[in-house]
């Protein structure tokens, strides 16, 4: 079986060890590793899963003769560098939001849209993690029932912000104040914050136009009724999201479960008399995404509620971005 050589830019982050944590969990058929981070961490060496990784800085034609490179810096680093890459040869897998609006770049979960990747310019875009889980969800049952509209309130684990997140958390259980350098604009210790990342002239947040844009975006629903409100909480990781779709017609909700028990990537969750549903700390960990409280809206002719979970650094980042690369290896 022929090897594949790789770069991850950023591979000293939580998403960057991530993925070369579930590069070695799923066998993924790798030969050369390089792992890139920041002018200061040139030299030193990561140890995942007992494998060392020697840290490498950006450089020109770096990307030379490998075939993926997986992006997670921040969209400042990937507007300049990835482009560079592709011109090298390489396909791009960028975790930032830098191109995932453009015409031109797939943004793709392979489990709803796969075949999109193949249309590529040298980049593809990983969708944002509270987009990933959703859309998972939601093509299966749009491809059945056709959904009419969408209200979704998200519940966003701390190391959606990072390191700093957790740091952040941490920091403050321990000292129960409101810590020093977070990234958050409160106290998120025995919080909520209905804030995440800046807030727009319309007091939407670009957490919230990402999941409303890219959702559109995936399922090729460019006038997809769909809203979002996006709320961090004090979970160390994991994200939930509370579903509300309104359908063309009459859905129950044992057809949603017949349905989303078929689905790629989906797992039901759903027994609330023993207590049974979706919640961010035991998804944490796993690939699939988590589906309960699936009970129909009584407030519109064709509701449907429903509560999914699902791990935002994992599924929602790295494997989603490995298995992008998987699939592009087996083509079309």
């Amino acid at each position: 079986m022929r090897l594949h050589d790789i770069a991850v830019v950023g591979a000293s982050g939580l998403v960057g060890r991530k993925i070369l944590e579930v590069i070695q969990q799923r066998n993924f058929q790798v030969g050369k590793v390089t792992a890139i981070a920041s002018d200061a961490s040139t030299g030193k060496e990561l140890n995942i899963l007992g494998k060392s990784f020697k840290l490498h800085k950006l450089e020109p034609h770096i990307f030379k003769n490998i075939e993926f490179v997986f992006f997670s810096a921040g969209s400042p680093v990937s507007r300049e560098w990835a482009p560079k890459a592709a011109a090298d040869g390489a396909i791009v897998i960028d975790n930032s939001s830098a191109f995932r609006m453009n015409d031109d770049v797939p943004l793709v979960v392979p489990e709803v849209n796969r075949q999109e990747m193949f249309k590529n310019k040298g980049i593809i875009s990983n969708p944002n993690c509270s987009t990933i889980q959703l859309v998972t969800v939601l093509k299966p049952l749009d491809n059945e029932f056709k959904i009419k509209r969408i209200i979704v309130s998200t519940y966003q684990s701390v190391s959606g912000a990072g390191y700093k997140g957790i740091e952040a958390l941490e920091s403050e259980l321990r000292n129960e104040g409101h810590a020093p350098n977070s990234p958050f604009a409160h106290r998120i210790a025995f919080n909520a914050i209905p804030h995440i990342d800046v807030f727009f002239d319309d007091n939407y947040t670009r957490e919230e136009l990402k999941m409303i844009n890219e959702t559109r975006k995936i399922m090729g629903k460019k006038d997809l009724a769909i809203t979002a409100t996006c709320v961090r909480i004090p979970a160390m990781y994991g994200h939930g999201e509370s579903v509300n779709i309104e359908f063309d017609k009459k859905v129950t909700p044992e057809d949603v479960r017949e349905v989303l028990s078929k689905a790629k990537g989906v797992k039901i969750a759903d027994d609330p008399l023993n207590n049974l549903y979706p919640m961010p700390i035991t998804c944490a960990g796993k690939d699939d995404i988590f589906a309960g409280r699936i009970r129909k809206d009584n407030s519109v002719k064709n509701g449907i509620n429903l509560w999914i979970a699902a791990d935002n650094v994992r599924k929602g980042a790295a494997t989603n971005a490995v298995q992008i690369a998987e699939e592009y290896i087996k083509g079309k």
